[in-house]
């Protein structure tokens, strides 16, 4: 997001003309297990050295303001897309963006809930039993540390790693996550 949260289109038009961007915007140190909640139209990027989770609305647009004056491999600027992205950046007053949240081990614990997807964290060292009953939608569970086994239908099995992902379709209701030793996931659905 932007230093000042009431920067205004007029000014930061003027910012892109004179090539000083990076200097309207926010950097924020981040550490392992922070969590932001990004709305469409919020100015953001990723730095080096972030490994992340990205949750978003099925969508295939990202308009490029800045490129840190990267160029391609044949030496020429990457595209802007400076006009689009002017058409659906918020300049309304943005609140904090990091979501502050507790690591209750065994306990499921809300990160974001938004009309596109709800996301969840939870770290565990024994068995947790999820009931979907009542949800429907497909779960998606990443798998952040550890390890664990997904139990469904009674008897069928599949192991989950770290980094790995895996879908949930909605008509499994009934769900064991039984770690090997210890395990962190992020549960997303839509409610």
């Amino acid at each position: 997001g932007f230093k000042d949260t009431s920067i205004t289109r007029e000014e930061y038009i003027a910012a892109v003309n004179e090539d000083r961007l990076p200097e309207l915007l926010n950097r924020v140190e981040v550490e392992p297990g922070d969590v932001f909640f990004i709305p469409a139209g919020t100015v953001h990027a990723i730095c080096k050295g972030c490994y992340i989770a990205e949750i978003q609305q099925t969508s295939d647009i990202t308009y490029r303001i800045y490129d840190y004056d990267r160029r391609d491999k044949n030496g020429n600027p990457r595209e802007l897309h400076t006009e689009l992205a002017t058409d659906v950046i918020n300049f309304c007053e943005q609140k904090q963006h990091s979501i502050h949240y507790h690591q209750h081990e065994n306990h499921t614990e809300e990160l974001v809930s938004c009309n596109y997807f709800t996301t969840n964290y939870l770290k565990f060292d024994k068995e947790v039993e999820k009931d979907y009953i009542e949800l429907d939608s497909f779960v998606i569970y990443m798998c952040l540390e550890g390890n664990f086994t997904l139990v469904y239908d009674v008897d069928k099995t599949v192991k989950v790693n770290k980094g790995e992902t895996i879908l949930v379709p909605a008509i499994l209701k009934n769900l064991f996550l039984i770690p090997e030793t210890e395990a962190e996931i992020l549960e997303i659905y839509i409610r």
